[in-house]
């Protein structure tokens, strides 16, 4: 499939979730069963112990929790691509409180519709929730503090172009925290063609090494990985050849800094 469909593809998946009344029950990308017949372990991580938290913002689509390692400051401008319901955007606003400004980036309306509901809800007027495409943002340049993402960049089709951005609209000295799927070894050729695996954060996924060349390609600096936890998958979804210790698909904590 071309990067188009791919898109349309994502966008049908996540609208789908954002409209369900069964979102908290088992319609995300990341709950068993849903990315393909086999079925696949949850590896949302919870956000309920954080300030901020707003459950009807959590539709449990996550794969870490950025926002622990971010180093967050009241006043920070922050941004959130592929903010869903707004989950991360709510959290990142009790930390810049009333003098920052949290944006919300997503290309899926019903999404955007949900995560703007529930900002009405709150009452908050330095939080602001926009349509647009991570690889290319309709967003000036050096806006940003801090730019947040969980779970949603291993879905966009060129990353290399997504850190991209992510460096343009970043001020000098501002820095990136992203939770995100990566791969060590091969997916087989049965995962890389499954559409549902695409959509439910796995076959779109980068090897490791990779992911952090486009980080360094794009020209960031202080990469550190904070956190790595192994996702339990089916069997077949390495190549046989790359099924051994030390390779799998994992969820990673990345940030970086723009010099």
């Amino acid at each position: 499939m071309n990067p188009s469909e791919l898109k349309l593809i994502v966008q049908e998946k996540y609208g789908k979730i954002a409209s369900s009344d069964k979102f908290a029950s088992g319609s995300c990308c990341c709950k068993p069963g849903c990315c393909s017949s086999e079925g696949i372990n949850t590896f949302n991580e919870s956000y309920d112990h954080l300030d901020g938290y707003v459950p009807d913002a959590d539709l449990s689509l996550g794969c870490g929790v950025p926002v622990d390692y971010a180093n967050i400051r009241p006043g920070d401008h922050v941004l959130d691509l592929g903010c869903g319901a707004g989950n991360d955007c709510f959290v990142a606003r009790s930390l810049t409180g009333d003098a920052g400004h949290v944006t919300g980036l997503d290309f899926t309306e019903s999404m955007l519709r949900k995560a703007e509901d529930n900002r009405k809800k709150l009452g908050y007027n330095n939080v602001e929730f926009i349509r647009g495409d991570i690889e290319e943002m309709p967003l000036e340049d050096n806006r940003y503090d801090v730019v947040l993402s969980n779970c949603v960049l291993n879905l966009v089709p060129d990353k290399e172009k997504a850190f991209s951005e992510i460096f343009r609209v970043l001020k000098s000295s501002g820095h990136f925290c992203i939770s995100d799927v990566v791969v060590k070894g091969i997916l087989s050729e049965k995962a890389r063609s499954d559409v549902e695996l695409y959509a439910g954060c796995v076959s779109g996924a980068s090897a490791m090494e990779e992911y952090l060349g486009f980080i360094r390609h794009s020209g960031f600096s202080d990469i550190t990985i904070h956190k790595q936890k192994k996702i339990e998958l089916p069997d077949n979804v390495l190549d046989q050849a790359e099924d051994k210790e030390g390779n799998g698909v994992f969820s990673i904590t990345v940030s970086a800094i723009k010099p």
